[in-house]
């Protein structure tokens, strides 16, 4: 069975032409992490403050060193994850310390959806969930633009349709 190893002409091929993610997903992430954890921060100081006193408020330090060490992880984690959309299958790589790298065939995808949530909509992103015959290779790819999950979506349902025919 072909997997996309060789280019139509028969030249072997080289390797996939992988695809990152748009930086408005690391932003995004970004941004809630701020959020959040100074939300935390606030919840911590504030009331050790007022009631233990100023020295146990110094605990809000600590969500504040989480956001220092965490941000630069998740620029890496975003610079890790990656696609590339071969002859007969969708290679998707993510992962820093744990490399995980998943083959998607075609002619096995049976639901390619594409899915936005408001804080994704409001950064102008989507992400591509592809649901295969076993539960265990679904795979999702997060922080499209909206065109290309839609893009990425048809040419996957369009493939899909045409190598499951062959089944």
């Amino acid at each position: 069975m072909e997997t996309g190893s060789m280019e139509t002409t028969g030249n072997p091929a080289t390797e996939p032409v992988w695809t990152g993610l748009p930086r408005g997903l690391l932003r995004m992430r970004r941004l809630l992490l701020v959020v959040w954890l100074g939300l935390l921060a606030i919840a911590v100081g504030v009331p050790l403050g007022l009631f233990a006193g100023p020295v146990w408020a110094l605990f809000a330090l600590l969500p504040l060193a989480l956001l220092a060490w965490a941000w630069p992880m998740l620029g890496r984690n975003w610079r890790s994850w990656r696609y590339a959309e071969r002859a007969d299958d969708l290679l998707i790589s993510k992962g820093v310390l744990w490399r995980e790298e998943t083959v998607v065939p075609y002619g096995r995808m049976q639901l390619v959806e594409v899915t936005s949530g408001p804080v994704e909509r409001h950064f102008g992103l989507a992400s591509v969930q592809l649901h295969t015959a076993a539960a265990a290779t679904d795979a999702r790819i997060p922080g499209l633009a909206p065109d290309e999950a839609e893009r990425l979506r048809d040419r996957l349902t369009e493939l899909g349709e045409a190598r499951s025919a062959g089944l």
